[in-house]
């Protein structure tokens, strides 16, 4: 087939059988452990890449998907799709994506390879051109009918968010965003964050995913939240009767949630010195992880039951005081410093960074929830860029002892209980309390219960996006954003945006740190005041 018989080049349509290995017998490794219902098997499907030859789809789509190839996760029939606007053949598409793997260091990796790359095919597209979009889905008719695959098809789109207007509409153009069409099977399309820049775009963006896509077609990615330790802590709230009693304003005395990178902007700076720290990390991560700490019990664990609960805590946010905004907010822009006897570059000097560039790579903020159970509560959500570590973790401050029977035996303040649901590096939960210090003398020591969220268990584990592509693959939509939690955190956090980026001592409030630092100073007053 050629373009001159109305067909793109680059996408063969030969029959390759698909070798069955022995993991490729497994029915879902991982996926429906022991004590849980058995998953029912995942449909044959298209899984169709935008941007296939981007740093996205080769550095975590790919690897996502041959990882769950090897382990039995993917259906059968299934077949991968990529496009781009790069010309490049089948071949060369798999090159492009095996160079980018260490194969050489295992030879069954290598044989799983050989097997995974023929499922590969690849189809330039030129997405400003509805024509291209047309013969793009006949084709597709054709790999369906021959894989067999049931007309069942995820767009994934790991394009840039300004390009999708233009590839969302020329889907619903060609008829590719239909279900139930002549040929079967279901359509969903897989949207990567920023959703939006501030809550008038986002609702842009909404409308025009709607054009061609309704809501339960349409899976908003957030990662973070398909990370195993994120999804525990649902299971670790409502799942035990120890803990739901003292979670609430009565016992906990405030609650810090972290997200710190030790890599700076790296080839994303395009994008970041645009966005800044609070609509990379708080629009979507932040806010996400704080809804699960703080959201009610959901009537039944199904996904628009536990979609409401979270909606309910933005809906519950305590609108941010913008006239008093440094009373609640700690900016800053990392600056250089060494690291592991490396020296690093400050933002500024960061390649396609602005020299005079004010855009926050740190922020620290106090938020409230006013709602029964959350009333006075400080939550500090922090997240930046060059720290001193790569942590991710809720951590849990219960209140004071009501009164102290000790006080005159140790003359020493009793240091509260702190409960730590760790997320990266160290997948753990941690309590902290106090116990008498062995010996003749009556003294106290605080120790900590770990338990390390791997131990025991030498099964295969899924990563964030092998997670969010079986659920994508078997319809579950609980791990992904929901069009109403989007507008309500934009709402949120809009009004600090423009208050931040209008304010005419913005630069003053900009504080530095040093790279391999904690972030700045005043960030540490923002929790003590």
């Amino acid at each position: 087939m050629n373009a001159m018989d109305g067909s793109l080049p680059g996408l063969e349509l030969t029959m390759e059988p698909q070798p069955v290995t022995a993991a490729c017998r497994v029915a879902d490794p991982g996926l429906a452990p022991i004590h849980c219902g058995v998953s029912p098997p995942l449909e044959p499907c298209t899984v169709v890449i935008f941007g296939a030859s981007g740093d996205l789809t080769a550095r975590k789509l790919i690897p996502a998907l041959f990882n769950l190839y090897r382990t039995g996760g993917l259906p059968h029939p299934f077949r991968i799709v990529g496009c781009a606007r790069t010309a490049m053949t089948r071949d060369q598409f798999r090159a492009r994506l095996e160079a980018r793997l260490a194969l050489d260091e295992s030879p069954s990796l290598r044989s799983a390879w050989n097997e995974f790359v023929t499922l590969l095919h690849y189809q330039p597209v030129d997405y400003g051109d509805l024509p291209s979009f047309a013969r793009f889905a006949e084709t597709l008719k054709q790999l369906d009918r021959k894989c067999k695959t049931g007309g069942n098809r995820i767009y994934y789109l790991a394009i840039p968010p300004i390009l999708y207007e233009t590839v969302v509409r020329h889907l619903g153009e060609a008829g590719l965003a239909r279900e139930a069409s002549a040929d079967g099977g279901w359509s969903r399309l897989v949207v990567e964050k920023p959703f939006g820049r501030d809550l008038i775009s986002a609702v842009a963006l909404d409308r025009c995913l709607r054009e061609g896509f309704e809501e339960h077609q349409i899976y908003r990615i957030d990662h973070y939240l398909a990370k195993e330790t994120v999804q525990n802590v649902l299971i670790f709230r409502f799942a035990n009767s120890i803990f739901e009693p003292l979670w609430n304003r009565r016992y906990i005395k405030s609650v810090t949630i972290t997200a710190a990178e030790t890599l700076g902007v790296e080839n994303r700076a395009g994008y970041y010195d645009e966005a800044g720290v609070l609509r990379d990390m708080f629009q979507n991560h932040m806010m996400q992880l704080l809804a699960l700490t703080t959201m009610e019990a959901p009537p039944r664990f199904e996904t628009e039951w536990v979609r409401d609960e979270k909606a309910k805590v933005f809906k519950a946010l305590r609108p941010f005081p913008v006239d008093r905004i440094y009373d609640h907010l700690v900016s800053g822009q990392y600056g250089p410093g060494i690291v592991d006897d490396q020296p690093l570059p400050g933002y500024r000097e960061e390649r396609g960074v602005q020299p005079d560039s004010l855009t926050p790579t740190f922020a620290s903020m106090r938020v409230f929830i006013d709602n029964w159970r959350w009333q006075g509560v400080p939550f500090f959500l922090t997240s930046g860029k060059r720290l001193a570590e790569k942590l991710s973790e809720i951590s849990i401050q219960f209140r004071e002892i009501p009164h102290s029977i000790f006080r005159n035996v140790f003359g020493e303040e009793i240091r509260e209980n702190r409960l730590t649901l760790g997320i990266h590096p160290e997948e753990k939960i941690s309590l902290t309390f106090q116990t008498k210090y062995p010996g003749a003398l009556l003294r106290l020591r605080p120790v900590t219960m770990d338990f390390r969220y791997r131990q025991e268990y030498a099964g295969p584990m899924l990563d964030a996006y092998e997670k969010v592509l079986v659920d994508t693959i078997r319809g579950d939509q609980m791990l992904f954003l929901r069009q109403d939690a989007v507008e309500l955190s934009w709402a949120f956090l809009s009004p600090i945006l423009t208050k931040c980026e209008t304010c005419g001592s913005r630069a003053q409030m900009l504080f530095p740190y040093e790279a391999g630092s904690w972030g700045p100073p005043e960030a540490r007053a923002l929790q003590e005041a």
